[in-house]
């Protein structure tokens, strides 16, 4: 990114955020939080569940107050902006379904252009025409007249990101888009966010606990841990070692090299291995789910030859022990039989 377009347009200095609880003397407060947001950059917040994520995002949204520190949206305190000002800034996308049922997915989205109708509300031309726009580049124009209440939990998802898209503003904070949300709606709405963050050069904010996914296609990671909040590319946060810290037992582990999460478990024992190709790598990928240490074949008396699958014909697998030799034609069967 050239450094003329490296524009901040969100910032925190020592941010404490936090909240009296109910019948108790102590709060909850996380302390200390400095990180930023750049233009056309697209951030996730990750940490452990209960960890104040939702508090963060709430806080930078202005929809709970600070403790103490500061809040700098393009360079100013947040709190040098009125209301008005602020909602023509940043615009928040929670997981709550809208209370109202009786509602159109237009009526919905439209709501986001309440910052420029005035104490009437009333839309404009400019206005409608924003609304349109913000429901087509979501991918639901054939549900705009739709009931809130009739549609899918994903494309209510997506009438919500439509919502903020017509509230025009600059920085979209988002806690956790996909929750609730299937594989294939999941990779949607991030591929949704992504293309708005290039090519609108939006700043997004979300929270989630799709690590996978936020190490594939994050710019940047805040990563919320009881004592600090640590940022810095999925790379930076790999070499670094940080990831570490999001699973303080031994269950589970992040591979650095692989750039991915395993479970720990006790060896079952090491395997060799024969083949190539896409069968010889859901192969291995399946042994080491198993507990297995996979290793190369060798000249090993017991080994798994996998033999690829030629055109039209299906890959095989040939377990070959001591004095035996059996054949597969399937991961499943094979891993079943060890």
């Amino acid at each position: 990114m050239k450094a003329e377009n490296r524009q901040i347009t969100l910032q925190t200095e020592n941010l404490d955020v936090g909240y009296a609880v109910p019948g108790k003397t102590d709060s909850f407060t996380r302390r200390a939080i400095s990180v930023s947001a750049v233009r056309g950059e697209i951030i996730a917040l990750i940490g452990p569940n209960g960890i104040g994520k939702s508090t963060l995002l709430k806080t930078l949204a202005g929809l709970i107050p600070k403790v103490t520190g500061q809040i700098l949206v393009n360079g100013s305190p947040a709190g040098d902006y009125n209301p008005d000002q602020l909602s023509r800034l940043l615009s928040f996308v929670s997981t709550e379904k809208p209370m109202v049922p009786q509602m159109t997915v237009a009526e919905l989205v439209a709501y986001g252009r309440f910052p420029y109708t005035g104490w009437l509300g009333t839309l404009k031309k400019e206005d409608h025409l924003r609304v349109r726009e913000a429901i087509s580049k979501v991918g639901i124009t054939h549900l705009s007249g739709n009931m809130i209440n009739e549609i899918s939990d994903g494309e209510r998802q997506r009438a919500m990101i439509a919502r903020a898209l017509a509230q025009d503003t600059p920085l979209i904070i988002l806690d956790e888009p996909t929750a609730f949300l299937d594989i294939s709606n999941t990779y949607a709405i991030f591929h949704l966010l992504h293309e708005l963050a290039r090519k609108e050069q939006k700043t997004i904010i979300l929270s989630t606990h799709d690590l996978h996914l936020a190490l594939q296609k994050m710019d940047k990671l805040w990563i919320m841990l009881d004592t600090a909040t640590l940022e810095g590319a999925p790379e930076d946060a790999i070499l670094r070692g940080w990831l570490q810290h999001l699973f303080p037992d031994d269950k589970v582990g992040f591979n650095a090299s692989k750039g991915e999460f395993f479970f720990r478990y006790k060896p079952a024992g090491s395997l060799a291995v024969e083949g190539g190709g896409k069968a010889y790598t859901m192969t291995v990928k399946a042994l080491e789910r198993k507990g297995y240490q996979v290793t190369r074949f060798s000249g090993e008396k017991s080994y798994i030859s996998v033999k690829e699958g030629i055109k039209s014909t299906a890959p095989s697998w040939e377990l070959t022990g001591q004095e035996s030799r059996m054949v597969f034609h399937s991961i499943y069967d094979l891993v079943s039989e060890l």
